[in-house]
């Protein structure tokens, strides 16, 4: 029986899978090359998701070229898992990487990454930025690039965050702390250029990788880190942004009924100057990183944009195919929540929009339900690649010329919590069209408790229905489709 691995090998000769040969007949000059953008930390709010302050031109002219999918779901809201699964096209569950220091091959040496197999089948790849998760001693994926280069990135913070990092680790230091945990602050609008910062640098580093491989077919990973914590962008970005325009979230408590441990303390923003070390944060800091988000989001837009004029000017945007996603979503405080790290709506909801080449319906937005699992296959069905065996995820090409047709019946997300008195405990998660379950167990144990959400009543996800009794046989009915799995909500 063929492995994965020797799976791939045989049809990069030819003899596995039905539409190798046709590709490599057509040659590699009429190949769809690939723009794989990624952003760190991204909820869908922007203009072409209907946001009415959010100023992302550059994203939106991407959107009215090709597809806006509106359902889009991370399998796990936290950078790591959601890179590890969409890049494998894994369900967590099948992949076993659920934290961030752990690499992915340690526990599938075997797995096939979407860049090594657009590798495998002749292009050339290349990353730059964060596409794998590489921090928490964690490290990027050799077999999924052709060159892995060290390219020099600007600082992530400007002039005065430097100076605050460097006061926050004086402090640390004299008190015997880890110096390590010294970030500087949440936000910084630095009087700088573009370039001064990480976002900038990244995006002139990608034009210059689209100029040295123009003429031959690629997969180029663009990952940009902004609006992950710290929301660092130059002046102007902060100045497109008034104290008018901020509208604080209007469910700044827990859901009512949930169980103590769904939600969490926000305890990745509470390393930064400034924050409190546990409970709220000020209304002012409120808007301050309301206001931070969104100016590191359109700061992000303008790299983005800078790309896709390369693209135009080298004249490759009618043979490649532009992919932009965000790892999962954030809390911008929502249920007194910011990060991510939770199954709610907020986290595993996230922007995911493709332009095809010569697509029919540009501009046509989907409300089907898709994972970041369905990427994987979906690239290599657009592009003509064979279908590499054993991944969790369908197609959605279909989509892109009825964006209205049937389609899954749900999505899936999870995510690892410490469950008091109980120990480590798994809240797995079913999303279909109008309610969200999530059902809570420790490994070993008859251990049970749920979640549940009417989103045709409680879009916001802020009243637990599960223990009410004219709901049972509700819960009942989607957690017998959440043990059914993935498969079984397939169209």
């Amino acid at each position: 029986m063929l492995n994965r691995r020797n799976f791939l090998k045989w049809s990069a000769l030819g003899v596995a899978g039905l539409t190798l040969p046709q590709v490599a007949r057509a040659g590699s000059g009429s190949r769809l090359n690939v723009l794989f953008i990624a952003v760190d930390d991204l909820r869908p709010e922007l203009g072409c998701y209907g946001h009415p302050v959010v100023k992302s031109p550059n994203i939106d002219r991407l959107a009215r070229a090709g597809t806006v999918f509106r359902r889009a779901y991370c399998q796990q809201a936290v950078c790591n898992p959601s890179r590890a699964s969409l890049m494998t096209g894994l369900q967590p569950d099948t992949l076993g990487v659920y934290d961030l220091p752990t690499h992915f091959r340690d526990r599938k040496p075997d797995a096939v990454t979407i860049a090594q197999h657009f590798k495998d089948h002749g292009y050339y790849t290349e990353g730059i930025g964060k596409i794998f998760h590489t921090g928490h001693g964690n490290r990027d994926d050799k077999l999924s690039w052709s060159v892995m280069r060290k390219h020099q990135l600007a600082p992530r913070l400007g002039p005065e965050g430097q100076r605050i990092a460097a006061r926050q680790r004086a402090e640390l230091k004299k008190s015997g702390k880890n110096t390590s945990r010294a970030p500087g602050p949440p936000w910084e609008a630095a009087d700088v250029d573009d370039d001064a910062l990480t976002d900038g640098s990244i995006a002139a580093g990608a034009i210059k990788i689209l100029r040295e491989v123009k003429d031959k077919p690629f997969f180029l990973g663009v990952g940009f880190l902004n609006p992950h914590l710290p929301f660092v962008a130059p002046k102007k970005y902060w100045d497109r942004y008034s104290d008018k325009d901020i509208r604080l979230a209007d469910n700044p408590y827990f859901p009512k009924d949930a169980p103590s441990y769904a939600t969490h303390d926000s305890g990745e923003l509470r390393a930064y100057w400034g924050i409190p070390p546990k409970g709220p944060v000020s209304e002012e800091q409120a808007r301050n990183l309301i206001h931070g988000y969104w100016a590191a989001v359109s700061y992000m837009d303008a790299c983005v944009g800078r790309v896709l004029d390369e693209l135009d000017r080298l004249k490759l945007r009618d043979k490649t195919v532009v992919i932009l996603w965000g790892d999962h979503g954030w809390f911008l405080g929502e249920h007194g929540m910011w990060c991510k790290h939770a199954n709610y709506e907020n986290a595993a909801h996230a922007p995911l929009i493709i332009s095809v080449p010569g697509q029919k319906r540009p501009g046509a937005g989907s409300h089907a339900l898709v994972e970041f699992v369905d990427i994987f296959p979906s690239l290599a069905d657009i592009c003509g690649l064979p279908q590499p065996p054993g991944l969790d995820g369908l197609s959605f090409k279909p989509l892109l010329e009825a964006p209205d047709r049937p389609w899954k019946k749900a999505a899936f997300n999870l995510y690892p919590r410490t469950i008091p008195g109980r120990g480590d405990g798994m809240g797995r998660s079913i999303r279909t069209d109008r309610y969200r379950l999530v059902e809570w167990t420790v490994p070993n144990t008859d251990f049970r408790e749920y979640e549940l959400y009417d989103h045709a009543t409680d879009p916001g996800e802020n009243a637990n229905l599960a223990l009410r009794p004219e709901h049972q046989k509700l819960v009942r009915e989607l957690a017998d489709r959440l043990h059914a799995g993935w498969k079984a909500a397939l169209p």
